[in-house]
């Protein structure tokens, strides 16, 4: 059942993230029809923005990250024993380099990891986690994290941010084009056929839902994650019964006070918002799914 979830979910980011990428050529293939007269200048356009802008953010994820959300980072263990042993154990067996290990001061417990690869990633918790959870509850925490690290999720999860950075340049460059002379092009084609106007009217529409598809697209990734690394950690902890112990704990907590809201999909549980109606709209799978799913195992 494990191994068939694990399997699953995989193929699941696969499919997510090929849908992601199609997504951004679409839009820039719009803008470019829309504002540009040519669907191919806008493809390109996306290809170069998103390349550059992946680049960049892939490069320097774990520090721009971190000071988001204002991490600190701890050298040793005599910093934070506790959290340090559970990290380096969690990481042995993994099979994955020691992370870098910071603390966030927040009363509210959660955790995220982040960075390009295992040989630079790093985990965050906070000072709510550790005061809040035993060993065993950390550990089933700690062991879901490291299952970001050793799956990638931590560079998947940075190029869905860069690529929803992205989508959402290519529509303001769209609508600045737009006010600032881009209703001229659009003008001379009022004369072009059904077709042009069908087509013309179909691009609007995918440039205004644009940022809409991002979010769910984001959305979709960002849970098929969580599942899978709630699954990564069982395996790893050989205890399913700590992390759902753990989730129950944090799943009753109150928001984080100062967590970035672009960094919100990074974290085991959504810091921004509590139980609201958009379930259908969050970056993270209902809390009572997740453990049904654990104690399934």
């Amino acid at each position: 059942m494990l191994y068939q979830q694990i399997a699953r979910n995989k193929r699941r980011t696969v499919y997510v993230m090929i849908g992601f990428v199609l997504l951004v050529l679409l839009i820039g293939a719009a803008v470019g029809y829309v504002f540009f007269d040519s669907y191919v200048a806008g493809v390109l356009m996306a290809v170069v923005i998103g390349g550059i802008y992946m680049a960049l953010m892939i490069s320097q994820s774990t520090s721009v990250v971190m000071g988001m959300n204002h991490a600190h980072e701890i050298t040793s263990a005599d910093q934070a024993p506790e959290l340090w042993h559970v990290v380096e154990d969690m990481a042995l067996v993994a099979n994955v380099p020691m992370p870098k290990v910071y603390i966030i001061d927040d009363p509210s417990p959660n955790a995220f990891a982040t960075g390009n690869n295992p040989e630079h990633a790093a985990v965050a918790a906070t000072t709510g986690i550790l005061d809040k959870l035993n060993r065993e509850e950390l550990e089933g925490v700690m062991g879901h994290e490291m299952t970001h690290v050793r799956n990638y999720d931590i560079r998947l999860q940075t190029i869905a941010l860069a690529l929803a950075a992205v989508i959402s340049m290519l529509v303001n460059i769209g609508m600045h084009s737009f006010w600032w002379g881009g209703g001229r092009r659009n003008n001379d084609r009022e004369g072009g056929g059904y077709i042009q106007i069908i087509l013309m009217v179909l691009s609007l529409v995918v440039v205004v839902l644009a940022p809409i598809a991002a979010s769910l697209a984001q959305m979709a990734l960002s849970r098929n994650r969580e599942y899978l690394a709630d699954a990564g950690a069982v395996e790893l902890t050989r205890n399913p019964r700590g992390l759902i112990s753990a989730l129950e704990k944090i799943s009753n907590a109150e928001p984080m006070k100062e967590a970035d809201p672009s960094s919100a999909a990074l974290y085991i549980s959504n810091p921004i918002k509590k139980k609201s109606m958009a379930n259908l709209f969050s970056t993270h799978p209902p809390m009572e799914e997740r453990i049904k799913r654990l104690e399934q195992m």
